[in-house]
């Protein structure tokens, strides 16, 4: 095999389609957009969730919720996660990222919330925004240190 005599899959590269050049086109004259109405004009068509002028969807379903624009979110760490560390370590956010404990998208959270879920056989520090009491108590029986942040 030689390089000119290289060539694509069978049916991966298509023609750029032109829209309204010609009727010999198959897609000359109104370019796909039929006669005249809304969607054949400049800028026509509806937006997304328009039901022809009748009460829409979104408008007869109830308001549900509310943001509390001063709540926290925190990334969720169980002790039993912080046994992945060696004795002695600091455990902080950063350190959590690098193992894989907490993603990279949760960067953006306000902090740690350590829960007391599993068994700590590691002796590390922690630092965190908020322990829970089962897991503060935890990771002290295991010779470790919780500091808040």
């Amino acid at each position: 095999m030689k390089l000119h005599e290289l060539s694509p899959a069978e049916g991966s590269v298509k023609d750029n389609f032109r829209k309204g050049r010609g009727a010999g086109s198959g897609n000359g004259k109104t370019a796909g957009k039929g006669h005249k109405g809304q969607n054949a004009r400049s800028g026509g068509g509806v937006r997304p969730g328009f039901e022809g002028g009748q009460l829409p969807l979104y408008r007869k379903l109830p308001k549900r919720g509310f943001h509390n624009k001063f709540g926290k979110v925190y990334a969720i760490v169980n002790v039993e996660d912080l046994n992945k560390f060696e004795n002695g370590e600091v455990v902080d956010l950063t350190a959590l990222l690098a193992k894989g404990i907490v993603r990279k998208g949760e960067n953006q959270v306000d902090g740690i919330k350590v829960l007391g879920e599993g068994e700590l056989t590691k002796n590390v520090t922690v630092k965190a925004a908020v322990f829970s009491a089962s897991a503060k108590e935890k990771i002290e029986a295991a010779g470790g240190k919780t500091e808040v942040i």
